[in-house]
């Protein structure tokens, strides 16, 4: 298939950098820097963002680009403790794995999604979060 790139322009270095033009080893404020990643959303993150917000799914809430102890969550629901990353080609790495761990640690439960598969099986995608949170919930509340 075609590759997907985001619209968005390259304004920073990926967050676990920390390093911006000008900036030598000084990181943005989080709350700033977390506005810029919701103004600056791939087009996964925009197609999973319109079917998570406002309580479509399954009733829940969900917040997009929110900080979490040390880290901004792609999208995070304290609700059922569950953290969903739509990752493109720069993850996979030991970070993600840093992270992952943290967010267990905390009780939080991470799905991990490749850009690809948000956009190209979406249903899929919210099948597998779905389950999740029917499975996770005791007894289950949502449809």
């Amino acid at each position: 298939g075609a590759a997907v790139q985001s619209s968005a322009p390259d304004l920073l270095p990926s967050p676990a950098c920390g390093r911006g033009a000008g900036g030598e080893g000084e990181r943005m404020p989080k709350p700033a820097f977390a506005r810029l990643l919701c103004a600056n959303q791939t087009n996964a993150e925009q197609r999973l963002w319109y079917r998570l917000r406002d309580r479509r799914f399954m009733g829940l809430k969900f917040k997009r680009q929110h900080p979490v102890g040390p880290f901004i969550a792609d999208f995070v629901c304290i609700e059922a403790m569950l953290v969903i990353e739509a990752d493109g080609g720069q993850h996979g790495d030991a970070r993600d794995g840093a992270r992952d761990a943290w967010f267990r640690q905390q009780g939080f439960h991470v799905l991990r999604f490749w850009n690809s598969e948000v956009l190209g099986e979406t249903e899929a995608v919210l099948e597998e979060v779905r389950q999740f949170v029917l499975e996770r919930t005791d007894p289950p509340r949502w449809p």
